[in-house]
């Protein structure tokens, strides 16, 4: 089965809202990466429409800086499925909407060969932590404190506690560090 991987960046303080974040180049880097090595990209619409169009026009007008095009370039390049019951349709030719429950999409794919999933966002990975679908967290922790702002699981609950296995942690440049952790 195929592992289902949730990469999200957060303040110290545990805040998960983007306009609070302060990535460096290196941040950048970190999740182009983790992209390069997933066979698909796992969004609810909220996260999907703060990504597309902004990063793919960044990659198809080279308009930021190297690494900002770097990574435009790979996420633009990944296959995404939407969840929304919203949207009508995607005009992006690399994504498409799921059209099954969240929990029957996620569990026939995991069942796929291929690489890990990523998923990314605040409101679709707090329902599939709770439906104990999620099998790994990349939590990449911004040296700031925000004092404010949206924190993860924020009006979610789990049945229980979840307890996780740090496996691997590495320091960037900017000051932030990337905690990787497997369910238990």
């Amino acid at each position: 089965m195929r592992n289902l991987i949730y990469a999200i960046n957060l303040t110290i303080d545990g805040c998960c809202d983007h306009t609070k974040m302060t990535a460096g180049d290196d941040v950048l880097e970190f999740f182009s990466d983790l992209i390069r090595g997933a066979d698909l990209l796992v969004y609810g619409r909220v996260t999907y429409q703060l990504m597309v169009p902004y990063w793919p026009d960044i990659a198809k007008n080279k308009s930021g800086d190297p690494d900002e095009t770097e990574f435009a370039q790979v996420f633009d390049s990944a296959d995404k499925l939407v969840f929304s019951h919203s949207l009508e349709k995607i005009e992006d030719k690399r994504s498409r909407l799921a059209r099954n429950t969240l929990q029957d999409e996620i569990l026939r794919l995991k069942r796929e060969q291929g690489k890990y999933i990523l998923l990314g966002g605040v409101d679709l990975p707090s329902q599939l932590i709770a439906l104990g679908l999620v099998d790994e967290f990349i939590i990449v922790v911004q040296p700031v404190i925000a004092g404010e702002g949206r924190r993860l699981l924020e009006g979610g609950s789990l049945q229980e506690k979840l307890p996780l296995k740090l496996v691997k942690s590495k320091t960037l440049k900017s000051g932030c560090v990337a905690l990787h952790y497997v369910k238990l």
